[in-house]
């Protein structure tokens, strides 16, 4: 397959991932070519570390859980080991060292049934590591989240985020093992759902009916590929803070969130250590390149002030396993030893 076809492949399964029972043949026949074609790229895509995973992504408050972005300072000789035990928490899906004081960056949800809640876990977390300080920053208001790399330099420097009205849905025992069945990353096979009815006894009209269901309610924000950003090339991400008038911070928000460049776009809280409320994640191939799209942004919202935070090392990025005993058992143990 030639470059530019494996580009249009990339870019075509992070934004919509066929939910049928041979969705790579219908994959081939979009991009004009094989179904044997497609399954031997997108393995190699994930040999090479490209496409982390292929699986729905669950909004993970939608489900009931409660979760936050959190930044921590800990001391430099201390971060290898700080690191260890916050990774040890099965709700940590995102982590990161910044170029900050504040220099642990990570997100953290909590199961609906928590005996700990949130900020008790961040608490204790900050306690076992030794952080100097801590900050919470839970979302005020969501205008996007869409990760979707610009993989042929082909997307439209804006582009329109539309507001979308949820269905109310009851999560009942069947979607839980749906969810349970799929959140993991999906074989590269002819019929990669095949295992999933099996192992539930269900047909794929079910399956397919109770994914778009989910998706429908909000639940599911998209069956999509995820890139490995730095692999796929995109190697200059920043999270940008904004320091923005609150009273003019959702409007602010709405504009920030148009740039094709920004997958992540929130309104935090402040602090008194912490002037800044919004925060978008841009993506970039070079830093060059991404800070030209930060003063683009910058041209256009107004705002006091604003500091991109880049990565400097990224320690972990996975997907919340939901519906399954490792929060419950994290808790014990923790409980336990501080008993």
């Amino acid at each position: 397959m030639s470059e530019e076809l494996i580009a249009e492949l990339l870019s075509l399964i992070q934004k919509k991932f066929p939910l049928t029972p041979h969705p790579f043949a219908e994959i081939a026949q979009m991009l004009g070519c094989s179904e044997e074609e497609v399954l031997k790229t997108v393995q190699e895509q994930k040999d090479f570390s490209i496409i982390r995973q292929i699986s729905p992504i669950f909004d993970t408050k939608r489900l009931g859980y409660n979760s936050s972005l959190v930044a921590f300072m800990v001391a430099e000789e201390d971060i290898d080991a700080a690191v260890e035990v916050i990774n040890s928490h099965p709700g940590i899906s995102h982590n990161y060292e910044r170029d900050h004081q504040f220099n642990i960056w990570f997100t953290v949800a909590v199961a609906p049934d928590s005996k700990l809640g949130l900020e008790k876990t961040v608490a204790l977390l900050a306690q076992k590591v030794g952080a100097k300080d801590f900050i919470m920053l839970p979302t005020l208001k969501m205008f996007k989240i869409a990760v979707k790399l610009n993989t042929t330099g082909k997307d439209a420097k804006k582009e329109k985020v539309a507001k979308r009205v949820h269905k109310e849905i009851e999560l009942t025992p069947l979607y839980h093992d749906i969810i349970r069945e799929t959140q993991n990353d999906l074989p590269v096979l002819s019929e990669p759902f095949a295992g999933v009815i099996e192992k539930l006894g269900i047909s794929y009209e079910v399956l397919f009916d109770a994914l778009n269901a989910l998706k429908d309610a909000g639940v599911m924000r998209r069956f999509a590929a995820i890139l490995n950003h730095r692999k796929a090339g995109f190697n200059a991400n920043a999270m940008v803070v904004w320091d923005v008038d609150e009273k003019e911070g959702e409007d602010i928000g709405k504009r920030a969130a148009e740039f094709s460049a920004v997958s992540h776009c929130y309104l935090r809280p402040k602090y008194e250590n912490w002037p800044y409320n919004l925060f978008t994640m841009v993506h970039g191939k070079t830093t060059e390149e991404t800070n030209g799209i930060i003063d683009s942004i910058a041209q256009e919202i107004a705002h006091k002030d604003k500091r991109p935070l880049y990565s400097t090392r990224e320690f972990k990025k996975v997907r919340i396993q939901y519906y399954t005993s490792e929060f419950e058992k994290w808790e014990e143990n923790i409980l336990g030893a501080n008993a």
